[in-house]
């Protein structure tokens, strides 16, 4: 089942992609919207997750997500390429999109996620329980050990931030901020037809 669902995400075209990527997060937020109602006892407990502390969220979160992106691309350049193959469902997804358009749709994949597995599970369940979760959840990195453990550290870290903070908007800003830079160099990789080696892409800003 695994096999026939991964052959069918790989057939599609980038346009696909998007739009089940669009279907995902919507249903990711409506389930957080749903368990938030569920489990807060009040509006007032759920918008206390909110602190619009904006030198928190630009410092702390941009901080983390500037470390992230930094192992990133130095695991990039000590493993074999291989390790980080995902069919090339990302590529694809960020082809030929504007920058506004990547700016979007990682503000919504960081928004949507957070909302649900830091500000509705980890709440209630545990940052350990929303970490596994998180990682199990993006289904084509299982068979991949690296993606998937790479996967499961970010979701940890993005949870002790969570916790040390009880700011749900920095983890937010960090999510979104590591998906926009590598949706942006993964954007220009494909329009000037490099891959994750080419030097010039490496050292474009």
């Amino acid at each position: 089942m695994m096999d026939i669902r991964k052959k069918s995400i790989e057939d599609m075209n980038p346009k696909e992609i998007r739009l089940n990527l669009y279907i995902t997060q919507v249903i990711v937020i409506c389930m957080g919207i749903l368990l938030a109602y569920i489990f807060f006892p009040s509006m007032d407990t759920f918008l206390s997750l909110w602190n619009w502390d904006f030198s928190s969220i630009f410092f702390i979160g941009g901080g983390v997500a500037c470390i992230i992106v930094l192992l990133d691309y130095i695991a990039m350049h000590l493993f074999p390429e291989s390790w980080f193959d995902d069919g090339g469902i990302n590529n694809r997804m960020f082809q030929g999109m504007s920058v506004i358009h990547v700016l979007v749709v990682t503000l919504l994949i960081g928004t949507a996620e957070e909302f649900l597995f830091r500000g509705v599970i980890q709440t209630y369940f545990g940052l350990i329980f929303a970490s596994v979760v998180f990682a199990v959840l993006h289904i084509r990195y299982i068979t991949k050990p690296f993606l998937f453990c790479f996967v499961l550290l970010i979701s940890i870290v993005f949870g002790y931030v969570f916790q040390y903070t009880g700011n749900l908007l920095i983890t937010i800003f960090a999510h979104f901020l590591v998906d926009f830079i590598m949706g942006l160099q993964l954007r220009n990789q494909m329009k000037d037809g490099g891959d994750r080696d080419d030097d010039e892409a490496d050292n474009r800003v």
